[in-house]
C-alpha cells in the first residue's frame, strides 16, 4: 500500500498496480516515479508473478508530470535533470521486466502519462479515453515522452500529436498502433483481466526470452536482428517448455508447463 497507488493481487500470477490519486488525474510526481520503479522491481522478482497491469483511479489515466511540482522548481535544473532520468528509468525498467505489462487506461493519458501507456507491453483503453502529447501549448516539448510514442505510432502522427498538443481519441488511438482495444468502461477492468490471463496461460520461461529478444531486435538492422534471433531461438529450443509444448502438440494433449 502507497498514498499515491496501491497494489492488488488479481490471481495467484497477476499484480495490478493502481495509481490512487485519480483527482489530481496521477500526476507523475519524482516521488510516484522512483516508488513506482521501486514497486515493479519488487513485483517481477516474486517467482509466481506472470502479467503486471497498470491502471488508476478515474476519471483520468495520468495527465503527465506534475506541473506544481515543476513550478516550484522553475530555477532548478539539477530538479529536472533527475526527474527527467528518474522517469526515463521508470519507461526502460517497463520494457526490460521480463513480464509483461499491460496499460488499462480509463481516461486521458497526456505527455509523460501517455508516455507511461507507450511504454508498456500492451494497453487496453476506455473508449472514451484518449492520448495527448501536450507539452507544446505550455512551452514544454514532449521530448521524452515522444522517445516512447514515436516508437508505437507512424512518424507523421506522433509528429502531429506533438507539433499541435491535440487529441487522439481511443479508436484512432487502436488504429495508429498505441493501445490493442478500445472497449466500453464498464468492460475495460474485465477485458484487461481476460488478456492477462490469457498470457499468463503462457509457459512462463517462453515470454520471457520473446519480451526480452523483441525489444532488442526491434532497434537493431535486419541482419543483425537475424542473427541474433537466431541464436535466441536456438537457445529456446533448450528450454523444458519447449520440448514439452511440442512433444504436445505432437501427442494432440494439453502442455504441462514448468513454473
Amino acid at each position: 500500500m502507497h498514498n499515491l497507488f496501491t497494489i492488488v493481487k488479481e490471481t495467484n500470477h497477476i499484480v495490478r498496480v493502481e495509481l490512487t490519486n485519480g483527482q489530481k488525474h496521477n500526476p507523475l510526481s519524482l516521488e510516484l516515479i522512483i516508488s513506482l520503479t521501486k514497486a515493479l522491481k519488487q513485483i517481477s522478482s516474486q517467482d509466481k508473478v506472470k502479467v503486471i497491469i497498470i491502471s488508476s483511479e478515474g476519471p483520468g489515466f495520468s495527465a503527465g508530470h506534475d506541473l506544481v511540482e515543476l513550478r516550484e522548481n522553475k530555477n532548478n535544473k539539477e530538479f529536472f535533470k533527475t526527474l527527467f532520468n528518474e522517469c526515463s528509468n521508470l519507461m526502460q525498467t517497463i520494457m526490460t521486466l521480463p513480464q509483461p505489462v499491460i496499460a488499462e487506461v480509463c481516461g486521458i493519458a497526456a505527455a509523460a502519462g501517455c508516455q507511461l501507456v507507450a511504454s508498456c507491453d500492451l494497453a487496453v483503453a476506455s473508449e472514451q479515453s484518449s492520448f495527448m502529447t501536450p507539452g507544446v501549448n505550455i512551452g514544454l516539448f514532449c521530448s521524452t515522452p515522444m522517445v516512447a510514442v514515436s516508437r508505437n505510432l507512424s512518424r507523421k502522427k506522433i509528429m502531429e500529436m506533438l507539433l499541435t498538443g491535440e487529441k487522439l481519441n481511443a479508436a484512432d488511438a487502436v488504429q495508429y498502433g498505441l493501445v490493442n482495444y478500445s472497449v466500453p468502461l464498464d468492460q475495460l477492468q474485465m477485458r484487461t483481466l481476460n488478456l492477462a490471463k490469457l498470457i499468463a496461460s503462457k509457459p512462463v520461461s517462453t515470454v520471457k526470452i520473446g519480451k526480452e529478444a523483441f525489444y532488442k531486435q526491434v532497434e537493431m538492422p535486419v541482419g543483425e536482428a537475424y542473427n541474433y534471433t537466431s541464436e535466441v531461438m536456438a537457445q529456446n529450443m533448450m528450454e523444458i517448455d519447449a520440448h514439452e509444448g511440442i512433444s504436445a502438440f505432437l501427442e494432440k494433449r494439453n502442455p504441462r508447463w514448468n513454473e
